[in-house]
């Protein structure tokens, strides 16, 4: 059988992520009890960064130690990546040195290259087009706090970006109705589903959303842009008038980091109903249990 990756949402099945937020929230209920669980035993994940990180880099690297495994750091800039080795070459080579591959790199084609040469999981940790496992975490946060999202309102406001494209995939999956809301020139680039709005009024995404998303107007490798983009997005930013459209209990979540002032103004950020702490410090369990999952699911299509 084909080796299981995790490239964005659509790789997962609805069922399959249920148990992977039951396991994730057990895992995190341990952790705190000062229980490790060996999971990651005699394991080892290769991860290449070709764009910088913080969150990713902290998450996979503490839930790979936490899990009796351990995490190598690769980047460009100190192995053969520099160098022009190819990704088919590097994903041969790791295979047979490592259990799991994670890539964190600007375009999906090349993350896609490692999955397709690999005969270990691959993971995405962010491309350009997608970024599933901070989706995938936010999924667990929401969880966390309300249960399922199955039939819940969800307004993306901001840029039609990687975290909106696999928030898109997300509620295809998931079951519940996404509201983006984006400048024109903006927009998602990836089809939506019929539980999918796509409207330019940040205002009519809002009304009565249970959650609301938002993230920076000028991602890596966009800065370049950073004026027109402010510009268009200023309209956009999430404060106490687009969250009092929302539901009296709506949540807000922002994968991280955030540019207070701009996508989100500061007592946004710091009101109760906002997640993004707890959802940055999700993405580490969510994290185990994926990473718990493939190298299950791998061992079983090796058998």
């Amino acid at each position: 059988m084909k080796t299981r990756h995790f490239l964005t949402i659509a790789d997962l099945g609805r069922d399959e992520v249920a148990t992977m937020l039951e396991r994730a929230l057990e895992l995190k209920t341990l952790k705190r009890q000062g229980v490790r669980p060996p999971i990651l035993r005699h394991k080892t994940l290769a991860m290449i960064f070709e764009k910088s990180s913080t969150r990713t880099r902290v998450s996979f690297e503490t839930a790979m130690a936490d899990g009796g495994g351990s995490a190598i750091f690769l980047s460009s800039s100190d192995s053969q990546l520099g160098r022009g080795e190819p990704p088919e070459d590097t994903a041969r080579v790791l295979s047979e040195m490592v259990d799991v591959i994670m890539v964190r790199t600007y375009e999906q084609d090349v993350v896609d290259c490692y999955a397709e040469y690999a005969t270990v999981p691959v993971i995405n940790g962010l491309t350009n087009q997608y970024h599933p496992c901070q989706v995938l975490t936010d999924i667990l946060t929401f969880f966390e706090v309300r249960g399922d999202i199955r039939g819940a309102t969800v307004a993306w406001i901001g840029d039609g970006n990687n975290m909106c494209n696999s928030y898109i995939n997300a509620a295809e999956l998931m079951g519940f109705n996404l509201r983006v809301a984006s400048p024109i020139g903006y927009e998602p680039t990836v089809p939506l589903g019929r539980n999918i709005t796509l409207i330019d009024d940040p205002r009519s995404a809002a009304d009565g959303a249970d959650l609301v998303v938002t993230d920076s107007w000028v991602s890596m490798g966009q800065e370049s842009e950073k004026i027109q983009r402010e510009k268009a997005f200023l309209p956009y930013q999430v404060d106490s008038k687009i969250m009092g459209l929302a539901a009296s209990d709506a949540l807000f979540m922002h994968c991280l980091p955030a540019h207070r002032g701009q996508e989100v103004a500061a007592d946004i950020i710091d009101h109760p109903n906002s997640l993004v702490w707890q959802e940055a410090g999700n993405r580490l369990h969510m994290q185990k249990a994926l990473l718990e999952f493939l190298i299950a699911q791998n061992s079983k299509n090796s058998v």
